[in-house]
């Protein structure tokens, strides 16, 4: 075993380890009494229910990690990677479909070994609290059209990929840099109208108080929208949610009908203005950036290592290629993506706070934003106290109490700029 198989080895055994220790950290920090600024929404059945959820999504999801990491690694050990290259080669096909074919096979592999959990999750836990509204039909349809756009979408980009970098050379890394750049930001204007409608109806907000104070807030802060529209979650769960997305005219803001259903046209209109927070506040294209960075580092590194022989033997793959090479740095910098999350969910989390407050800056709704934050959470059945070190690793959002507290404190300023 070299190098590069025993630095890949600890870094999977370390990140399972991690999430085994976080997960058992968060359960042990469950109190048997919600947080007093949280009785009014949390009575002692509710708050009873979200703890059993936390503890049933908490121990459940611990279940398909370690297997998918025990799939890994007996394909690993038993050589599959090697013979998988081997068998495709012999076809006789151009290098680029070859690199398809493995890549596709080893990723269609591994949606198949999530599909039962992802069932199980749906039809069991879901449903034992209630959530589930999903249909075997609609949840059949949802797996077929994501591969379909995964193999539409990803299919051509990862074939550019693996053509420039058997064709362009030592600046390999940043023609596929730039490539993928152009797709991410591509998608950004045409997911909205293409990819989005295809999992879920979006239809327009109907005429009537919420859409005209809606639109009335948006004209104030200058925020220019093609469109508010009401998605059709409901259809798949009872949680509720709410999104933006698009640039420029593209701009959308899309209210699940769980949630107009459930909240008061004022929560309804504070939650809007978190929205467009995000746009405001730069986090839209902050994320964005964030994204083509990773990118940039993923390149950068597929260009250091895609002819070290050591990298393709620990993988008992006997041919360098750029396909497999692509995959096995993938597993090599798995801790370095690691380690970046911890930063990102933490810039995630200040942003959310900074959508709050502009939110309560430009409406006023301090208290409406906050009960339609509380409603919002005690329907999910939200873990009221997480540990620490579990918000650090999994949560993009800051914990409730922590949003309540901060929109409870006083502003530092007037302004809706």
């Amino acid at each position: 075993m070299n190098a590069y198989a025993v630095i890949i080895l600890a870094a999977l055994g370390a990140e399972l380890a991690i999430d085994v220790v976080t997960d058992l950290l968060n359960l042990r920090a469950l109190r048997p009494e919600a947080p007093s600024e949280l009785a009014d929404v949390y009575d002692a059945d509710r708050y009873r229910r979200s703890q059993e959820y936390t503890r049933a999504r908490t121990r459940f999801g611990l279940i398909p990690a370690t297997a998918s990491l025990v799939v890994l690694l007996a394909f690993w050990f038993a050589g599959g990677f090697g013979w998988l290259d081997e068998q495709l080669r012999q076809i006789g096909l151009p290098p680029i479909v070859t690199g398809l074919l493995f890549l596709g096979a080893l990723g269609l592999a591994q949606m198949l070994i999530s599909l039962p959990f992802r069932w199980y999750s749906t039809f069991v836990i879901e449903e034992r609290f209630g959530f589930n509204r999903t249909t075997p039909l609609t949840f059949v349809t949802d797996t077929i059209k994501g591969l379909a756009v995964a193999v539409v979408v990803g299919a051509p980009l990862l074939a550019a990929i693996l053509w420039l970098f058997e064709a362009a050379g030592p600046s390999a890394w940043l023609w596929c840099w730039a490539v993928t750049t152009g797709l991410i930001v591509l998608l950004q204007f045409v997911a909205p109208t293409w990819i989005f409608p295809l999992f879920n109806r979006f239809e327009p907000l109907p005429e009537g108080q919420l859409r005209e104070a809606m639109l009335a807030y948006a004209e104030k802060v200058s925020f220019p929208i093609e469109g508010l529209f009401v998605i059709d979650g409901s259809r798949r769960s009872t949680k509720a949610n709410a999104f933006f997305t698009g640039f420029g005219r593209r701009k959308r803001v899309a209210l699940f009908d769980t949630l107009i259903q459930r909240h008061e046209p004022n929560e309804l209109l504070a939650i809007f203005a978190h929205e467009v927070g995000h746009y405001k506040k730069g986090h839209v294209l902050m994320g964005l950036a964030i994204a083509i960075a990773q990118y940039g580092v993923l390149f950068f590194a597929l260009s250091l290592f895609i002819d070290q022989p050591g990298l393709f033997e620990a993988f008992s793959v006997d041919e360098p290629s750029v396909y497999a090479g692509l995959l096995f740095v993938g597993l090599l910098f798995s801790p370095i993506d690691l380690a970046l999350s911890l930063p990102i969910h933490a810039l995630s989390r200040r942003n959310e706070f900074q959508a709050d407050a502009y939110a309560r800056q430009t409406t006023g709704l301090a208290d409406e934003l906050v009960s339609g934050l509380k409603r919002l959470s005690a329907d999910n059945l939200a873990n009221l106290t997480p540990h620490p070190l579990y918000v650090k690793r999994h949560y993009s959002h800051p914990p409730l109490i922590d949003r309540v507290r901060a929109l409870h404190q006083p502003s530092e300023s007037k302004s809706i700029h």
